[in-house]
């Protein structure tokens, strides 16, 4: 099987790049995010944190902020944790040794395999779902690719099929088939030079594999949200729970089990948000909803100008001004951005009462 023959492979920046820590970067990058959206989120980390010691001495507030809309935080807090390591206690040189890579926190088989392969041409086999799926397709592999015992035999036979020769370009060029000639959905069977002897297209079972987990309904979550404003300032904490959006920033917020419709024309406000004194001036309420993998989540934000800002336990006071330097969900970016006017300008100003649902 000479995957490596396969002509007009996929362009991509950290291809034939032999730097550890920009494949390290790219592949983390990658988990679980689509290669254009990914791509530009390379390039800003690349032009901020060139070596991977300028990344390990960066405020993680700023690394956070170039993460923000990626999701799976947990990957940037990997990030930050390996680059200190490898900065620390390897002065700054990636190892090269595939049980060292393999202990580093955030990486597991495929990405050590990746940065072993394609930085220092080791023989490690790269299985990623490119892969799985050219290889459950051409050996009629009908066990679950995602599954621990499907995901050790596809890696036994990556493994034997690698060519040692070769690492490097064999494992690239077995992606690159896999996200340009045996795609997903419409595959290209017919211009396929390996359609002779793939199993699944001399059993018409293309479409069939590789097979994957029944994914398990979303669990459904509802929030209120209230950004209080007053004198060109406003209240947020960092999330420090083990929940989502860990390590990023939120307003004031409370979970329910259902929310209320937001036709209501007053919109009650949590009594433990705020004190008997607060007095409310505007209020705009703006309903919003967020995929996760295994959530939904249903917010209903409350934005609401007050004479003094209210005492709430974790909160700190910010400049409004200030709000685009820390990072949020991607709910709350939404929110900010759906606001009627511009943050800074309605300080002070008693403005209309609006309604408005989404």
């Amino acid at each position: 099987m000479q995957w490596h023959s396969i002509e007009n492979a996929r362009s991509m920046p950290w291809k034939e790049e032999k730097d550890p820590y920009k494949i390290w970067l790219s592949e983390i990058i990658l988990q679980q995010t689509r290669v254009n959206q990914g791509l530009e989120y390379y390039k800003k980390f690349v032009e901020k944190y060139p070596t991977i010691g300028q990344l390990a001495t960066a405020k993680e507030q700023e690394v956070f902020k170039i993460w923000e809309g990626l999701g799976y935080y947990s990957r940037c807090r990997n990030l930050i944790h390996t680059a200190k390591v490898i900065s620390n206690e390897y002065k700054g040189v990636f190892p090269n040794n595939f049980e060292a890579v393999l202990k580093l926190k955030g990486i597991g088989i495929y990405t050590a395999s990746a940065i072993l392969s394609f930085a220092f041409n080791a023989p490690y086999a790269v299985v990623d779902g490119n892969v799985a799926r050219v290889l459950s397709r051409y050996f009629l592999i009908d066990n679950e690719i995602d599954s621990p015992a499907g995901k050790k035999l596809l890696q036994q036979m990556a493994d034997l099929l690698l060519d040692k020769s070769q690492p490097a370009k064999y494992n690239q060029a077995i992606i690159d088939f896999g996200a340009q000639v045996c795609t997903p959905r419409n595959p290209k069977c017919p211009a396929c030079p390996l359609q002779l002897h793939c199993g699944a297209y001399q059993h018409n079972l293309v479409d069939e594999l590789p097979v994957k987990k029944k994914k398990a309904q979303k669990r459904k979550r509802f929030f209120y949200f209230i950004m209080f404003q007053s004198k060109g300032k406003t209240l947020i904490r960092k999330r420090n729970q083990k929940d989502i959006w860990e390590d990023l920033y939120e307003f004031p917020s409370k979970e329910v089990a259902k929310l209320f419709a937001t036709q209501k024309p007053v919109f009650k406000i949590p009594v433990e948000f705020v004190e008997e004194t607060a007095v409310i001036k505007t209020h705009e309420i703006i309903k919003l909803r967020q995929v996760l993998t295994h959530q939904l989540i249903e917010a209903v934000f409350l934005h609401c100008e007050v004479e003094d800002l209210p005492r709430v336990a974790g909160f700190k006071e910010v400049l409004l001004g200030k709000i685009k330097t820390f990072a949020f969900p991607r709910i709350i970016q939404h929110f900010l951005s759906a606001l009627q006017q511009p943050l800074p300008a309605i300080q002070g100003k008693k403005a209309p009462r609006r309604l408005r649902n989404k």
